[in-house]
């Protein structure tokens, strides 16, 4: 058993999609098998692509309340169909689909006749890999909520580590800087952002960075194929420099993180220029999250 309060989380975050946030959480997890880790991308979850995950337990989660008409009850009024502003409901029935579960309808109708019912908006799991244990979770499709359904993943990995007796978590948090991607950082004990060197990607860097600072979460930068422009590289580090933010790694493009992804495996379980650079990176993480994973690989 270890304390709540002694277990450290790092979670890997990115300003945009696409810089390489799930390669540099996956590869770190497959280094770390003392830690529990987390999948808190639940709009788009593929960590356990990667890390060959098994499935144990599988759960429900349900959050999200849809409008329903009871037939017996509406006197056909029309007052819902005229304030609901999604225009999800028309010849007194509701369509679930455009309905935001908003509630107005149900508040206005002084007959009783709506109902808001609460519907299934996704499931969480908790599954086996090689190097621990990972939960993680998959929205429905045009389901939302997905910031307490990230919320829920991470409160689980918590009391998972708690009970196996592991000191930190490893979480591939969610792209951009919304509801998801602010669920995954709050309490947090280390930000890594992974960005890369384009001009669209410094300027979502800047982003993530603020709301880093506004929840006074420690942040970290890695820059991902740092060599395919050299200048916007420098550009990006000597930035951070004047914020105050450490560029703790430099990863190069390595055509065999495409042939890891193809493999569904960690680059970090090849031999390549990209998976050491991974290494060195995961060492520094564990000296600013000061916790040692025993691990014999490390």
């Amino acid at each position: 058993m270890a304390r709540i309060d002694e277990i450290k989380e790092v979670v890997v975050l990115s300003g945009k999609g696409g810089t390489g946030k799930t390669t540099v959480a996956g590869g770190m997890a497959w280094l770390c098998p003392e830690a529990v880790l987390c999948d808190c991308d639940v709009d788009a979850a593929n960590l356990e692509l990667i890390l060959g995950a098994d499935m144990i337990e599988e759960h429900e989660f349900r959050e999200s309340r849809k409008a329903r008409i009871n037939p017996e009850r509406c006197a056909g009024c029309g007052l819902c169909s005229k304030h609901c502003r999604f225009d999800a409901i028309a010849d007194f029935r509701v369509d679930p689909f455009s309905c935001e579960g908003c509630g107005v309808c149900a508040r206005i109708c002084t007959l009783g006749a709506i109902e808001m019912t609460v519907n299934l908006s996704g499931h969480w799991f908790i599954s086996r890999t090689d190097k621990g244990t990972l939960v993680h979770a998959r929205l429905e499709p045009g389901e939302e909520n997905s910031g307490k359904l990230v919320s829920l993943v991470r409160r689980e990995a918590r009391l998972i580590a708690g009970r196996e007796g592991k000191k930190v978590i490893i979480s591939d948090g969610p792209p951009g800087i919304g509801c998801p991607a602010i669920s995954a950082l709050v309490d947090a004990d280390l930000a890594l952002i992974v960005t890369e060197p384009t001009l669209a990607a410094v300027h979502d860097l800047e982003r993530v960075l603020d709301v880093c600072k506004h929840f006074a979460v420690a942040a970290r930068v890695c820059i991902n194929r740092y060599d395919v422009h050299p200048a916007n590289s420098d550009l990006i580090e000597d930035r951070c420099h004047r914020e105050g933010i450490p560029v703790v790694s430099r990863i190069p493009y390595d055509e065999k993180v495409v042939e890891a992804a193809i493999k569904g495996q960690p680059v970090t379980a090849m031999d390549c220029r990209a998976g050491d650079a991974i290494r060195q990176l995961l060492d520094i993480v564990r000296r600013d999250l000061s916790v040692q994973c025993l691990s014999p690989e490390l």
